[in-house]
């Protein structure tokens, strides 16, 4: 299911002044994080119900694949619901885990809606969460526990991306369980996709905010706390960063930790320089989503400006959460593209605008 992922230091990356450690989620089965927090999921879902459980997910994305390589681990059925318009490549690698493939419908929200009927219509059947249920956050926690044990010191920083803040989930719960709970978090998304970037600014500083177009503020009374919901993306990372809103719990996990979870959103073209520039110094294909994480350790004012200098060495931890769906040609585009770009571009930062040279 999932499996200890290596922690490596960074020539690269690292400076005089600063070591960077990564930590490689890549090598997991589903190829990504997920599988720590699904896979774990899914054998809870198996102890609960026993060995004709059947996982229904509704992804078409690391979800999903991480949903069928725990269930082919596990040996339960599994059933994925995906939207039209799915990538041909992405049937085709769900199927390889002998899975069923489902289309539910136009639309992510359509996917969903079948794959509770089928829930709702079978015994068994569980619906497997991609990343709001506290299960799938104690998973992803593994991350830090690892983490904890593989670096000789405690970090200075972690860097995570946040699409839905499962992940962010587990990084709190991991960091509260090995005595990093005052360790900086910075957490990235790209502009168009932020929804947990407003999402905390709608808490941090109320009415002063103005979201943007497409884009309201409900209220989330279990939790007390506001989140930006997002009705349509323009970032080209939204495939894997794209939630239409955070998971309200993992919010007021952000506003409530000992410690400052720092929140950055970066334009697309930062994060296809970061893409493109890890495979060639690491020669490891990731997803835009996951090399947003990445984009203060290409950018140094921007490092320098999260991570102060404060006399000693800096020691930074950047979770290198994966991706099944990227491809050469994909870096291809992205060095292109980023060529094409303005000269300087505007990345955001608990709402204030740092310019970054190209």
């Amino acid at each position: 299911m999932a499996r200890e992922t290596p922690l490596i230091f960074s020539s690269p990356l690292s400076r005089d002044d600063v070591s960077v450690f990564l930590k490689l989620e890549t090598v997991q089965p589903g190829m990504s994080f997920k599988s720590r927090g699904i896979s774990h999921f899914v054998q809870r879902a198996k102890e609960a119900h026993g060995p004709s459980v059947h996982a229904v997910i509704a992804s078409g994305g690391n979800a999903a694949l991480a949903a069928a390589c725990a269930a082919r681990a596990l040996n339960v059925r599994c059933t994925v619901y995906i939207p039209e318009g799915a990538a041909q490549s992405t049937v085709d690698r769900l199927k390889r885990e002998n899975v069923e493939v489902v289309v539910g419908g136009k639309h992510y929200a359509d996917a969903v809606i079948a794959a509770r009927e089928r829930v709702a219509s079978e015994e068994k059947a569980v619906m497997v969460p991609a990343y709001e249920d506290p299960i799938i956050w104690e998973g992803h926690s593994s991350i830090i526990l690892e983490a904890s044990k593989q670096m000789n010191r405690k970090p200075d920083a972690i860097f995570c991306s946040v699409g839905g803040a499962g992940l962010l989930g587990g990084i709190i719960l991991g960091c509260d369980a090995v005595g990093w709970e005052s360790v900086p978090i910075v957490t990235l998304e790209t502009i168009g996709s932020d929804c947990f970037y407003h999402s905390m600014a709608l808490n941090r500083r109320g009415d002063s905010v103005k979201l943007p177009p497409g884009v309201s503020a409900i209220r989330d009374e279990d939790n007390d706390v506001k989140l930006a919901h997002f009705s349509f993306f323009s970032s080209k990372a939204s495939g894997s960063l794209g939630a239409s809103e955070p998971v309200a719990g993992v919010v007021r996990k952000a506003l409530d930790r000992k410690g400052p979870v720092t929140c950055v959103t970066v334009p697309d073209e930062l994060s296809m320089h970061a893409g493109y520039s890890f495979a060639d110094d690491h020669k490891i294909l990731v997803e835009l989503s996951c090399s947003t994480t990445l984009v203060p350790a290409y950018r140094k004012e921007l490092l320098d400006r999260l991570v102060p200098l404060t006399g000693t060495k800096r020691s930074v931890l950047f979770i290198v959460c994966g991706g099944f769906k990227v491809f050469l040609s994909d870096m291809v585009e992205y060095r292109s593209h980023f060529e094409a770009c303005p000269d300087t571009l505007e990345v955001y930062c608990d709402g204030e605008a740092i310019k970054i040279p190209k």
